[in-house]
């Protein structure tokens, strides 16, 4: 049994078949008929297009890194800013509170305000491990759009300058909060300290006042 090129469909095979390719045409033989085949060759690539497909890798994942590198750092500033707003919030309603409380209310008061100090100073820490990180993603990121761009691979180069863009705008756009949070602690201490002076200078005034009366009492 014979291929036929004018048929449609494959002849049905016969037990004994074998496949041979060589030189680009593959030969069917079935029951001892012959049939070839030909197909295309897959050319080999060149090392240009292994080195733009390496650099399109590079800048895939680089990117990836500065997008997590990026969230968390976006996170830890916007968490450090809700700390810092925490702590303006307990001490502006201590300050309010002066000469109300008694010692134990004052004590614990203080207590809570302590920690939130605590709270605060850990998230800095957060937003610096971060940002370390995160500075280091940049700097990869943008190596690797150098090397795409470099290696010819331009459409992966735009595309991680891009990226770079972002986080860059994202990033700046969390820090506004935290600066605003900071501006705002600094007016509180300088409030704080301008409160703490009145209550002393008040608390003196009322022992000045106090004595005389004794004195009047003893005469």
């Amino acid at each position: 049994m014979c291929c036929n090129y004018g048929r449609s469909i494959w002849p049905r095979l016969g037990r004994e078949q074998c496949i041979s390719v060589s030189s680009g045409v593959a030969s069917l033989a079935v029951g001892g008929g012959l049939c070839a085949v030909p197909f295309k060759q897959v050319e080999p690539l060149s090392h240009d297009s292994l080195i733009k497909r390496a650099a399109s890798l590079a800048t895939d994942s680089s990117s990836t890194f500065l997008s997590q590198t990026s969230l968390a750092l976006i996170d830890a500033i916007t968490e450090y800013a809700k700390a810092v707003h925490t702590l303006i919030a307990l001490q502006k309603r201590y300050l309010d509170s002066l000469g109300k409380l008694t010692p134990a209310e004052e004590d614990s008061v203080w207590h809570v305000i302590i920690g939130q100090r605590a709270k605060v100073n850990d998230r800095q820490e957060d937003c610096k491990h971060f940002e370390s990180t995160w500075f280091t993603a940049m700097k990869l990121c943008e190596a690797a759009a150098e090397a795409a761009y470099t290696s010819g691979a331009e459409h992966a180069s735009v595309t991680a300058r891009t990226n770079i863009q972002l986080a860059q705008a994202q990033v700046e756009e969390a820090r506004k909060l935290s600066l605003d949070a900071d501006k705002k602690l600094a007016e509180t201490k300088v409030m704080e300290v301008q409160r703490m002076a009145q209550y002393a200078a008040s608390l003196e005034n009322n022992e000045e006042e106090e004595v005389p009366e004794a004195y009047l009492r003893e005469d």
